[in-house]
């Protein structure tokens, strides 16, 4: 039986960076269908009792940046973890991931999501800039059309809907498994993600 995987995330999180090439070499390699769901977490956190980065007590904040870099050594990731553009809106770069799954289907929304994560954690890109989801579109192979098209209430709508869909699933933070109704939240769970898909 092929497996469906639910794949919450912000495009903006060092997180979803980070395990999204793992992610997506182990769709490949089991066979499962992911479902490219990109969320705006700016809604989630509030029902969840997270906080954006800036709100966060100093001693959470300093160590999130002594964990990017662990994560980031023991991955072989390259990663800045105070990269030029961040904080940064995640909510462009969202749509147009939105949009070229709903046209170009998830493989090209994957091929995507990985370019916009590089581009903030990897290569001090600007992912809320027009001129820049223009250039990751082309890199991408993708219709440039898309851009203008993300634009449109009908994909406000449907990232609206994954946003939903992620607040049904219990889901609180970036990246988000959900497989069969069960939730793995975190890369540092996909170990976990791979029992479930491989079993």
């Amino acid at each position: 039986m092929r497996r469906t995987v639910d794949y919450f995330f912000a495009p903006q999180s060092p997180w979803t960076y980070l395990g999204h090439e793992r992610f997506a070499a182990l769709v490949r390699e089991t066979g499962a269908a992911a479902r490219v769901l990109p969320m705006d977490l700016g809604k989630i956190f509030p029902l969840s009792g997270g906080l954006p980065l800036p709100k966060r007590a100093p001693q959470r904040q300093a160590y999130r940046l002594v964990e990017l870099r662990r994560f980031s050594d023991a991955l072989g990731v390259p990663l800045n973890p105070e990269p030029r553009f961040f904080p940064v809106a995640g909510d462009p770069a969202a749509r147009l991931i939105t949009v070229v799954a709903m046209h170009d289907g998830a493989d090209a929304a994957m091929r995507l999501t990985g370019a916009v994560t590089t581009a903030v954690w990897a290569q001090e890109r600007d992912i809320a800039d027009t001129g820049t989801l223009a250039a990751l579109l082309a890199e991408c192979g993708l219709d440039a059309a898309r851009l203008s098209q993300s634009e449109q209430p009908e994909v406000q709508a449907r990232y609206d809907d994954q946003t939903q869909a992620a607040i049904d699933a219990s889901v609180f933070g970036a990246p988000s498994y959900v497989i069969d109704g069960e939730l793995f939240w975190g890369q540092d769970r996909l170990d976990f993600v791979a029992r479930k898909l491989r079993a």
